[in-house]
């Protein structure tokens, strides 16, 4: 049974979508954003104002195929979706978002940069964004024989990178800790985080590196995978980016790379009896002594 509130329905939206046409997620005025384009299309089908909550607000030129956002629907909008067919109100859903967001799209025709995956009712409980136990993101790069049909998410340096030197420094910056050193802050919000895997990765030429945290501040996955190319390339020693970690400061020589490469894959929940406790925690300004 889906919870209700003030007669409404709590609905998740799973969300892939080509970074390259749009200027982050987040709405701002005069440029087109992944927010804007959905909560317009949103607003269309449901006759009515949207606001969308995020899991995680990526920057302009960053993609995802596994983000996640929820928004509240009146019952009786939300019953009355399928009209005359017999799909679920979730399937209707979003096989209108597919047509609106098709026909808006900067891609060719026929096709959509931004795409709904799936529609889901869930419990008035989740919160999209505070309920998440973890975010998981990768990043791209080519080191030999570049594939130009990957130019749009893979980043080409044609230098033989220390992989072994790039793991090992990952390794130092696991756990518990102020990343102000990798993040641009924003005011009255916390750096501290829980990176919870850093891993970096070879498939042939491609080097790829995956980054998973209870949560990311802005720019801290490009911050951190600028750090360890500045390790892969030979730039800084393995020891540095822990060194950075602990000057807890962006004063000092902060590498961010290009957001094309990076992609957030997925978003990670607990089980629907724990997302109300999970929000709860996540609320919480976190402390550390770092």
């Amino acid at each position: 049974m889906v919870e209700t509130v003030a007669h409404t329905v709590r609905v998740r939206l799973d969300i892939a979508y080509d970074g390259a046409a749009f200027h982050g997620w987040a709405i701002q005025p005069g440029l087109r954003t992944v927010q804007g384009v959905l909560e317009e299309a949103l607003a269309m089908i449901l006759r009515r104002p949207v606001h969308l909550t995020v899991a995680g607000r990526t920057d302009a030129g960053v993609h995802a195929r596994g983000q996640v956002a929820h928004l509240d629907v009146p019952a009786d909008v939300w019953a009355a979706l399928p009209g005359r067919s017999d799909r679920r109100p979730a399937e209707a859903l979003q096989a209108r978002l597919f047509g609106v967001l098709g026909r808006e799209s900067s891609g060719p025709r026929g096709t959509s940069d931004v795409v709904v995956t799936r529609v889901s009712e869930v419990p008035g409980t989740f919160d999209a964004r505070f309920s998440a136990l973890a975010r998981r993101y990768s990043y791209r790069i080519e080191t030999r024989d570049f594939d130009p049909v990957r130019r749009g998410d893979t980043l080409w340096l044609p230098v033989e990178l220390d992989v072994e030197g790039m793991r090992e420094a990952a390794k130092s910056l696991l756990g518990l800790h102020d990343f102000l050193s990798y993040c641009k802050p924003r005011e009255g919000a916390t750096t501290i985080r829980t990176l919870q895997r850093l891993d970096v990765e070879e498939e042939g030429a491609t080097v790829i590196i995956r980054a998973q945290a209870d949560a990311f501040c802005h720019s801290m996955v490009r911050s951190l995978v600028g750090a360890l190319l500045r390790v892969g390339e030979r730039r800084r020693p393995v020891t540095w980016p822990a060194q950075r970690l602990a000057e807890h400061s962006r004063t000092g020589e902060s590498v961010v790379a290009p957001p094309h490469p990076l992609t957030l894959d997925a978003v990670i929940y607990p089980p629907a009896a724990d997302f109300a406790a999970r929000a709860e925690q996540a609320r919480a300004r976190r402390d550390c002594e770092c």
